[in-house]
């Protein structure tokens, strides 16, 4: 998978140059690529935003410097089936583990433009995007922060990516289950500075797996 980001705050991605990602990265399962918007803006300045016609607060985001990244990305104006080209906006479509799932087994391209300011020129809604995406129902105040929950969200769902793949099968969303079974791990009793012991269910501790497995069954609806 290969995932292209576009921004005028190239430093905001420390995130996703670490963990899973960048492990994915260094297996070739995934490829992240930032682009600073600036790079394409008209003007001796790199200016990247404009106030809007017709009055109003805040600035948007011009729309040259996105039209001519995505020229120079070979995804405007034509693209296959396997390459998106998404907005972060808090208009858009509410980000979810299905869709993660979706894109996971069915893209190979995803370009991602973070929005910012006060929004974007519509015409790149109109023209140049397949979709908006939010990842919830509030306001950031920039898209850098939902194109790394893109990005950390679909690489681990690619085969390969995490060393477990029954993660994927147990964990939050994923199925029927609407949330993960608790889970502690050692020591068994922790004993607070205050004298309080604090312990496990003991079912957890009595080898039997498929009580376990009940245990956990129960636990997580």
């Amino acid at each position: 998978m290969k995932f292209d980001i576009l921004t005028t705050f190239t430093n905001s991605f420390s995130a996703i140059q670490e963990s899973i990602v960048k492990r994915a990265a260094d297996k070739g399962l995934v490829e992240v690529k930032i682009h600073n918007l600036r790079d394409w803006a008209t003007d001796n300045h790199k200016t990247t935003d404009d106030s809007p016609f017709g009055g109003g607060a805040g600035m948007l985001m011009k729309i040259e410097p996105i039209y001519k990244a995505l020229k120079d990305l070979s995804v405007y104006p034509t693209r296959d089936s396997k390459t998106k080209v998404i907005l972060t906006s808090a208009k858009g479509t509410t980000w979810a583990q299905p869709v993660a799932a979706e894109w996971a087994a069915n893209l190979e391209r995803i370009v991602i433009i973070c929005g910012h300011y006060e929004g974007v020129d519509h015409r790149v809604v109109e023209h140049l995007i397949d979709e908006e995406i939010s990842i919830g129902n509030y306001v950031l105040s920039g898209g850098e922060i939902p194109a790394m929950v893109i990005v950390d969200s679909v690489s681990r769902l690619i085969q390969g990516v995490l060393g477990n793949q029954d993660s994927l099968t147990n964990e939050s969303h994923s199925g029927e289950i609407s949330a993960e079974y608790p889970q502690y791990t050692r020591p068994a009793t922790f004993k607070t500075e205050e004298g309080q012991e604090w312990g496990i269910p003991e079912i957890l501790l009595s080898g039997d797996h498929q009580k376990i497995t009940d245990w956990q069954e129960k636990n997580s609806k």
